[in-house]
């Protein structure tokens, strides 16, 4: 498996092209010690690719979460996207995560990656990815094109693992969300509950969370305090997912530019945050992560 290391000052990461073009981990080195800012995969030697799952931090194109198992309309169209994970009756994360990305450009800091999926239906599509490592921060851009022949809907989000260790807490205001469904899939539209409530830090909730959040402002912070290290998140998009499992030791917070099935929400697609992308027309989004060490940095 190509491993594509990055490094810049304290920061290090690990692109993997041929598992979904993930990450494999980006750490801050303190002193002789090195601090996981997203949980690590480990690799083993021989071992087969990662999944998803076992990634630091993975791409999501051509739209993020799950679709209705019957698809959506739009203009007129029925569009059906197949399931594509075993045991799950909706199309979830879009593709760009089954297929190895291509390695382009790259530096001691940086790696850009493209996926071709011209061929692919209902969606065509050729998108890119570019890594950056620069004053304690890494820089994600992902970008999609539609190769298609007709205008079509679409989204994009990053998958990051983070390590639920003791004490970590989340800052990540947004204005609501919705109940969830039997198929994950989001109801009626509600105020955040107070147990949800992240506009000020606070701990993650000890019950089970898998739901999107919308009226997001495009800014959080997780903060480990047996570390004191602390990652702010900036996005330009305006909503998150939040997945809690019960007695794990990880926790995703995904930043996504649309609410999951947006695609049939009321409204319609590009109110609940998709885009539409005539043929040949290009949508970009950009997440940060910086790194703040409440160690190194002393007291004052």
């Amino acid at each position: 498996m190509e491993t594509v290391t990055l490094r810049c000052g304290a920061l290090h990461a690990e692109v993997l092209p041929d598992a979904a073009g993930g990450l494999g981990r980006l750490d801050w080195q303190r002193g002789g010690e090195s601090h996981a800012l997203l949980r690590p995969y480990v690799h083993a030697p021989g071992a087969p690719l990662p999944s998803t799952s076992q990634l630091a931090c993975f791409p999501l194109v051509p739209w993020s979460n799950r679709i209705d198992p019957e698809g959506f309309v739009f203009e007129g169209r029925k569009i059906k996207p197949a399931p594509n994970r075993t045991g799950e009756p909706c199309a979830i994360h879009g593709d760009g995560w089954q297929h190895p990305w291509h390695v382009g450009a790259r530096s001691a800091s940086s790696v850009s990656l493209q996926l071709d999926r011209r061929d692919a239906s209902p969606f065509s599509y050729v998108a890119r990815l570019r890594y950056l490592l620069f004053d304690h921060a890494l820089r994600v851009t992902l970008e999609v094109t539609n190769t298609g022949k007709a205008p079509l809907p679409f989204g994009l989000g990053l998958h990051p693992w983070l390590e639920r260790r003791p004490g970590v807490s989340l800052r990540a205001a947004a204005r609501g969300t919705w109940t969830r469904g039997p198929l994950g899939l989001p109801e009626e539209p509600i105020a955040v509950p107070p147990e949800w409530d992240f506009s000020a830090a606070r701990a993650l909730p000890s019950s089970h969370v898998d739901h999107v959040f919308r009226g997001w402002d495009g800014r959080a912070e997780v903060h480990w305090p047996d570390t004191g290290v602390s990652l702010a998140i900036e996005a330009d998009m305006d909503y998150y997912i939040l997945y809690t499992p019960v007695d794990r030791d990880f926790f995703c917070f995904e930043p996504v530019d649309h609410a999951i099935n947006a695609h049939n929400l009321p409204g319609g697609a590009a109110r609940n945050g998709l885009t539409v992308l005539a043929p040949g027309q290009t949508l970009s989004r950009r997440v940060s992560f910086r790194v703040r060490d409440d160690i190194a940095k002393g007291p004052g």
